[in-house]
């Protein structure tokens, strides 16, 4: 429930965040304040009335706003995410926006002089949308700090898997199929040949990056893991391969996109290392997949960037924004390397601060009751999912169950930390907790099973 509230409100806060002040800070240009920094004009769409370029502006903000949730999901206080969802859409993002975007924008390569005859080749979001939002969501991680028990005295990490697989893989497709609206459709039109051509080989590009990402890192972890196929990993590299096709999408070739996929799931596999050698907890890693495959996506186009398809998408005529690969310049992956380093700057400088601010105040981290109890029950009056008998199931995963009772046996210091938490994390009532045998599958299954129901 915390977090299904925490999304919906990323939709109503942002959007009068993004009405009052974002549109204005991305795309406000008053004839006699213009300036390549920051938009001045159409606050609360004060003389303007062009709404689908409002509307569809908006869905990427909000999107860069709820990439954070996955970040500090667990232990973020409402009151907090409440502020910095909507500082972020109204004043954080907005502002890269207008450097990428807007014809005023210094990064921008529709501005009237681009810089080095290039300008930052962001198409779809790479780093206005998704590096914005997972370096907030770093900072926020860093800030709010871990998940109480994620990191052991000794350093090592207690796995704390996803508690539905179906649930997973419908919002993989779901973001899946929303990645044909911002990719095929930040075109904005289709009244040309070259305009259906950039849409149509966008659509493409898409789908052979998302399921480059979803093939490569379910092999990578098929090895790593010794012959294990996790579905976890084959969805979020299939989200990895998005994110890096995003920037790059309409002018690729097909083939190159397939590259796009599998670089971004090895760049998320590192980064998501790197954050737990560092100690940091990010439960959705939504960082290293936003983050950190957004910075993967704005250097790979610098090479795979095609002439031909660079002039269809932008309607230039004699462009020197090709592609290293093409024979293109250092011009092209300079602006990708500029817009990188100044959007880490921005985002880590503005929301680092904001987060430290909002920690020193106390209103970023829940209190360690409530995160112990449960988000949904000391925060929302209820619990997440209900049946017909009364039955209250707030239990671990299934992964969580085998690995308990048979598949991979436990220390007894392990299974006892387990249980612990099992009975801090997961119950909103006074509970018993079944010690969990390691040697009968069906006894172990039905130990836990009491272990985390909770009867009327």
């Amino acid at each position: 429930m915390n977090i299904l509230l925490k999304n919906v409100i990323d939709a109503c806060v942002g959007a009068f965040a993004y009405y009052l002040f974002g549109f204005g800070f991305a795309y406000g240009n008053h004839p006699d304040h213009q300036n390549s920094f920051i938009g001045t004009d159409n606050f609360a769409l004060w003389n303007y009335e062009k709404y689908d370029m409002f509307i569809f502006q908006f869905a990427f903000a909000a999107t860069a706003a709820t990439i954070v949730s996955g970040s500090v999901a667990e232990r973020c206080a409402f009151s907090g995410y409440l502020c910095y969802s909507f500082f972020l859409t109204a004043f954080a993002q907005p502002v890269v926006a207008h450097w990428v975007w807007d014809v005023q924008g210094w990064l921008s390569p529709f501005h009237q002089d681009p810089l080095w005859g290039s300008g930052l080749i962001d198409f779809s979001g790479c780093g206005a949308v998704h590096m914005v939002g997972g370096l907030a969501g770093l900072m926020g991680a860093c800030v709010v700090g871990p998940r109480i028990d994620r990191f052991r005295p000794d350093g090592s990490v207690m796995s704390m898997p996803g508690h539905s697989a179906p649930l997973m893989v419908c919002g993989t497709f779901i973001l899946w199929f929303g990645w044909y609206g911002f990719n095929p459709g930040s075109m904005f039109f289709i009244t040309t040949p070259d305009a259906v051509k950039a849409v149509s080989r966008s659509a493409v590009t898409t789908t052979l990056g998302g399921a480059a990402g979803g093939i490569t890192l379910l092999l990578v972890k098929w090895r790593t893991s010794r012959g294990s196929l996790d579905l976890t990993q084959a969805c979020n590299g299939a989200l990895c391969g998005l994110v890096g096709i995003t920037s790059g999408c309409s002018v690729v070739e097909p083939w190159a996109a397939i590259f796009a996929g599998i670089g971004g799931a090895v760049t998320f596999e590192v980064a998501g290392n790197l954050l737990l050698k560092f100690r940091i907890d990010d439960p959705l890693s939504a960082s290293p997949m936003h983050g950190a495959c957004g910075i993967w996506g704005l250097i790979f186009t610098a090479f795979f960037a095609k002439k031909e398809f660079v002039e269809q998408t932008y309607g230039w005529t004699d462009t020197d924004a090709i592609g290293i690969f093409y024979g293109g310049g250092m011009g092209m992956l300079g602006c990708q390397l500029v817009g990188i380093v100044v959007i880490i700057a921005w985002t880590c400088g503005v929301l680092g601060l904001f987060f430290v601010i909002l920690h020193r105040f106390g209103w970023l981290r829940a209190p360690a009751e409530d995160e112990t109890r449960g988000m949904d029950t000391a925060h929302h009056g209820g619990c997440a999912y209900y049946f017909e008998d009364g039955t209250v199931l707030l239990g671990p995963s299934e992964h969580e169950i085998e690995r308990a009772s048979f598949a991979i046996p436990l220390t007894e210091k392990d299974g006892q930390e387990m249980l612990e938490r099992i009975s801090k994390t997961y119950t909103c009532k006074k509970n018993a907790i079944v010690p969990v045998p390691t040697t009968d599958r069906q006894s172990s299954l039905h130990a836990l099973s009491d272990a985390h129901s909770i009867m009327p």
